[in-house]
């Protein structure tokens, strides 16, 4: 029997709650990219040191979030969302007292640690949203991190230009909080899922391992070197240890990531395409900013400061905000499939208004609105497509796995765009920068992978509604699970 759902007056406040969530969380990922230039000074060390306060949140985060996925299901989703509002407390609280390295890379992997709010958020929305109102609500709560990343730079850029940056740190100390007191108050407890199984320690320590070697390698090649002994040593480390945690997990009781769910057609063609659909979104993330902040001395950049360029790009976070609820929209009267390829498409479009538009600051804050109106289309289908094919018992995980899927795609978009970028560049005054040509050929690396993501999507099949097969996206919009094969 279904638990009994909160009156819709409440909803509204449980879902305002889990998307305020997800938006603080996606700040605290941003927060530091206007301290980059000056935190080998804060930290009293060297740059190449100072870029692991970044690369530390992403492995962490990537570690945590299946695992807090998984314990949503089998303890309960608000006790875990209520469990990862402490780190990013306590991580803003270390960040804004410590003067040296190693505390701010503790508290900002401590930060990491509470980045499954969203995945976790998505999934309690199936218990507790009634059926009309579930699609809008995924949209919204889903697209909240693409809402915070891009609210989140010039927020965060103003503050560190006229306040202390220790400021930022107990700001988000304090949303954290408030965070914490509206899941208290606003979110009911419902269920665990999966109430009575068991908790896969192995699975867990072996993709988190196999993620670190991964992640590692990607987000610190260009630093390395991509053919250097660490680098290729990571990549095939990665590989063995996720073959050996793929083996496990096939033929253990309670896994982690139940693979066979994961490999069906509609679960795994997702999953694939969020990956792309990472790759899409960050790559106009990066080259947007730098090309608004290079100097116009170079004939193509704008002369832009840190938080002007920030303002340029803060539309497309108020854009991401308006059009989810409209892709929900859409979701309930096409399906999530369409909705997905609808967003993916419009990413594509995005990148083309990038290429006519780039020599002016208005033409690349539009190319930004309609990417990340894309975005805000292709990050409320997901979850749909993905809660639509799982049993409610395995919700909060497979949103957790999706959301890893979307991680490695804004990791490897940042490192193939960086390769771009690294490579072809020009001398002015005797600094180098990034070329002409070099922006143009990765807004069409960015483009070109929105396209494939476009194709991944259209492959996703229908559902099939037979005597043996539970219509699962009915059975998302109902709360109730599909049957599990």
């Amino acid at each position: 029997m279904d638990a009994p759902r909160p009156p819709a007056a409440r909803t509204g406040g449980v879902v305002a709650t889990l998307a305020f969530a997800g938006t603080v969380a996606a700040v605290m990922q941003t927060l530091v990219t206007p301290l980059i230039a000056e935190l080998p000074k804060i930290l009293h060390t060297s740059a190449s040191n100072a870029a692991w306060v970044i690369t530390i949140t992403l492995l962490v985060s990537a570690v945590c979030v299946p695992v807090s996925g998984r314990l949503g299901d089998l303890v309960g989703k608000r006790k875990m969302l209520l469990v990862c509002v402490v780190p990013l407390a306590a991580g803003s609280v270390v960040c804004a007292l410590c003067s040296s390295l190693v505390p701010m890379i503790v508290g900002r992997g401590l930060q990491g640690m509470g980045m499954g709010v969203v995945p976790l958020g998505i999934a309690l929305l199936r218990d507790v949203v009634p059926k009309e109102k579930l699609s809008s609500s995924i949209a919204l709560v889903s697209a909240s991190l693409g809402i915070g990343g891009a609210l989140g730079l010039p927020i965060s850029a103003a503050v560190a230009q006229y306040a202390s940056w220790r400021v930022l740190f107990w700001a988000s100390a304090a949303l954290a909080v408030t965070i914490g007191v509206m899941i208290w108050f606003l979110v009911p407890d419902v269920p665990a899922s999966a109430e009575g199984q068991r908790f896969d320690v192995p699975g867990a320590l072996g993709l988190g391992a196999g993620l670190v070697c991964l992640l590692l390698a990607i987000s610190k090649g260009a630093d390395w070197g991509w053919g250097s002994a660490t680098t290729v040593g990571l990549f095939a480390a990665s590989v063995v240890l996720l073959l050996v945690w793929g083996f496990w997990e096939l033929r253990t009781r309670d896994p982690l990531v139940d693979l066979r769910t994961t490999a069906r057609p509609r679960v795994l063609l997702t999953n694939i395409a969020s990956v792309f659909v990472g790759v899409g979104m960050y790559a106009s993330m990066l080259i947007t900013p730098q090309l608004l902040q290079f100097p116009e001395a170079t004939g193509y950049g704008l002369g832009q400061s840190m938080l002007a360029a920030g303002l340029w790009m803060a539309p497309g976070g108020l854009m991401m905000m308006v059009v989810s609820p409209l892709g929900g929209k859409l979701t309930d009267a096409r399906g999530p499939k369409f909705t997905l390829v609808c967003g993916v498409l419009v990413i594509a479009a995005g990148y083309g208004v990038a290429l006519a538009l780039m020599g002016t600051a208005w033409g690349l804050m539009v190319a930004m609105m309609v990417s990340s109106g894309g975005v805000g289309l292709a990050y409320g289908a997901m979850p749909a497509l993905i809660m639509g094919s799982v049993p409610l018992s395995e919700t909060a995980s497979a949103n957790g796995f999706n959301t890893l899927m979307r991680s490695l795609g804004t990791s490897t978009g940042a490192a193939v765009v960086g390769v771009v970028l690294s490579q072809m560049t020009t001398d002015l005054g005797g600094y180098t920068f990034t070329s002409e040509d070099g922006f143009r050929t990765g807004l069409l690396v960015g483009c070109g992978v929105a396209l494939v993501a476009a194709a991944f999507s259209a492959l996703i099949p229908g559902l099939r509604h037979s005597p043996d097969a539970a219509p699962a996206e009915a059975a998302v919009t109902s709360g109730q699970a599909p049957a599990r094969a």
